[in-house]
């Protein structure tokens, strides 16, 4: 992930800090609005809510962003980023993610927040990053700490967006050693 994108990140993650709302919330104030030119959207978020010119202006673009192209009415939803995500020669992917997804949903309440190339995963803060890193394997970034590495959780260098890597080819890799592993992350975020 570039600089340029972590601090989008982290701007997102402090906008949803300073308000109390997240990312969906806000985005369904804005689409709820009423309003279609960026200034107003603006105007309406900086009166309404008492957000800053930067963070009214950053949220307002990345509410558009995401619209793009699909000409929703509401925030895409997650079978629709998914869909977006595993395409083409990626599309035999989608099995994998799915099964690591209906794993997260029985651990409890979550947000999911789609990025350009993956998923991010959050409670109060971010514990897991799902995508597809290549046509053959799809990457499980995991943010968590003591856990010791091995040939199959790779620690990442410090500043990385999470602290593990792993890297599935199929639903078969989803098993007890990887769920222990992603509630663990589940369980430190909240």
């Amino acid at each position: 992930m570039s600089s340029v994108e972590q601090a989008m990140a982290t701007q997102l993650a402090n906008i949803e800090k300073r308000t109390g709302k997240t990312l969906a919330e806000l985005t369904a104030i804005v689409l709820g609005s009423g309003l279609s030119k960026h200034g107003e959207l603006v105007a309406m978020l900086k009166s309404t809510l008492g957000m800053g010119h930067g963070d009214a202006n950053t949220l307002v673009h990345t509410v558009r962003k995401a619209q793009e192209g699909d000409g929703a009415a509401e925030p895409a939803g997650s079978n629709q980023v998914l869909d977006g995500l595993y395409t083409g020669p990626k599309a035999a992917l989608r099995p994998v993610h799915d099964r690591l997804l209906a794993e997260i949903r029985q651990f409890g309440d979550f947000e999911e927040s789609p990025k350009k190339g993956y998923v991010s995963y959050r409670r109060k803060k971010q514990f897991a990053m799902i995508g597809p890193a290549t046509n053959t394997r799809v990457e499980l970034g995991l943010n968590m700490k003591g856990v010791e590495p091995t040939e199959r959780l790779q620690a990442l260098p410090s500043g990385q967006m999470c602290n593990y890597r792993l890297r599935l080819g199929s639903p078969e890799d989803v098993d007890a050693e990887l769920l222990g592993w992603l509630r663990t992350a589940y369980d430190a975020a909240g």
